[in-house]
């Protein structure tokens, strides 16, 4: 599949002594994203660079058992970081009843065996922050119902939800307990979903919000190298969190 990129070209006037800039004029350009465009990466130049990020990226945080990737609705991969999203929440002293991250934030899976840096880097990419949120029970199954017009998306432990498969939520519960619409329940998320992105507009009523300092990568690698220290291997399980009927 060939993708493209656009390309803009701006070239400006300036006065050199007033420093006023003007935009003379703006030019666009189609570049086909294929193997043609591959024969003009200067690999030499990469080359010089290649030693010192392999050393950042080959250490190896600890092992998995199996291989996780991430999907809807529901994977080992969004199972695994929803559960460390939650452990770590706790032990910041915020009792999440909730665990929520979105698949497509999830841009590679966790290999089988050695799990490295770059592997972790590759699954959380993006500058993504840890946050708790304070939510009350009817924001939290309008939530949810969003969740299930989504198809799903990455739940903890802590959630059960069974969706319709037009979308539509048939049942849920938190702890084994039907959700109460006057009730607060507490949220570990990124601060992305945090502002209603993704689909998940019910977030923006959260009524206490605390913003970590905490990337989610930063969370997983500490995660892994805790579990290796105590030579504990990863691992995840398909539960049931969040199932779709016919």
């Amino acid at each position: 599949m060939k993708c493209c990129c656009f390309i803009l070209s701006f070239i400006f006037c300036a006065n050199l002594y007033s420093q006023h800039y003007a935009i003379k004029s703006v030019k666009g350009g189609r570049i086909e994203v294929d193997g043609k465009l591959e024969s003009k990466v200067d690999y030499g130049l990469i080359s010089n660079y290649k030693p010192a990020i392999d050393s950042l990226m080959s250490p190896i945080l600890g092992k998995s058992i199996v291989c996780m990737n991430a999907s809807r609705p529901e994977s080992l991969l969004s199972n695994w970081v929803t559960d460390v999203m939650v452990d770590t929440a706790i032990g910041l002293g915020w009792d999440a009843d909730l665990g929520l991250c979105n698949v497509g934030g999830l841009r590679s899976s966790m290999p089988k065996g050695n799990v490295t840096v770059g592997d972790i880097m590759s699954i959380a990419p993006f500058e993504n922050r840890l946050c708790l949120l304070s939510i009350r029970g009817e924001n939290l199954l309008e939530l949810l119902n969003q969740i299930a017009e989504l198809g799903g998306e990455g739940v903890s432990s802590s959630l059960r939800m069974v969706i319709a498969s037009d979308g539509t939520l048939m049942s849920a519960s938190i702890k084994g307990k039907k959700i109460r619409k006057n009730k607060v329940y507490n949220i570990v998320t990124i601060d992305y979903l945090a502002e209603g992105n993704d689909g998940m507009f019910a977030l923006k009523h959260a009524f206490k919000r605390i913003d970590t300092k905490l990337l989610l990568r930063d969370v997983l690698m500490d995660y892994i190298k805790r579990q290796s220290e105590c030579g504990v291997l990863l691992d995840s399980k398909i539960e049931g969190r969040i199932v779709v009927t016919p």
